[in-house]
């Protein structure tokens, strides 16, 4: 996947410039575990998302949890590197006002950003920065991972730049939930056409 341009937007840590790096020493896994962030690791290299890396300063622990289908997870414990950094106030949507945006429309159409956060490039110098430790050796993220301090509002600014020509008229988003409102039933292609072209909103008859 080509993901996001990086000159639109990328992610940067800005840790703070008198932090102390902190390395995690590896935890404990089962077999069953490390199996499981092994096979995570292969398809994370496959896509482009993660490198190895040499020498870390900041070394994070990868931890298996369940999703609320019953399947799981691999996340990063970025506990102390978040701790290192300063908050992004970038406000979310109110979800109300998105709701009571849909008032009046025909239809609906629902969309969902797939692999939303690796679609956006960490910054070249804090690569490095988001190492993490298998059985297997050290890995750092080319993408925005998932658990990072101001992901979240990164997303969010993202998905405000993609769509800035179209929300409040044809759009909403929701994080990586997209929503285009069709006003009247017979524009239906030609709102979803606006929305996966990027283009600015056409002046209807």
């Amino acid at each position: 996947m080509p993901g996001i341009p990086r000159e639109v937007i990328e992610h940067n840590l800005r840790i703070y410039p008198d932090a102390t790096p902190v390395r995690q020493k590896p935890r404990k896994q089962s077999v069953e575990r490390q199996n499981f962030i092994r096979e995570e690791v292969r398809k994370l290299l496959h896509a482009g998302f993660i490198e190895e890396v040499h020498h870390p300063e900041w070394l994070a622990n990868p931890v298996v949890v369940p999703k609320a289908n019953g399947k799981l997870r691999m996340c990063i414990d970025y506990t102390s590197l978040n701790k290192a950094c300063p908050r992004d106030p970038y406000p979310l949507p109110r979800i109300d006002q998105i709701v009571d945006s849909t008032s009046g429309c025909d239809l609906l159409s629902f969309l969902d950003a797939y692999s939303g956060f690796h679609q956006i490039q960490m910054s070249r110098e804090d690569r490095k920065h988001t190492a993490f430790v298998t059985v297997d050796g050290l890995y750092c993220y080319i993408v925005m991972p998932y658990g990072l301090r101001n992901a979240l509002p990164t997303f969010v600014r993202a998905m405000n730049k993609t769509f800035c020509n179209l929300i409040r008229d044809i759009v909403e988003v929701y994080v990586d939930d997209i929503v285009v409102k069709t006003k009247v039933g017979s524009t239906l292609v030609e709102d979803l056409s606006l929305v996966f072209d990027g283009c600015a909103p056409r002046a209807r008859s």
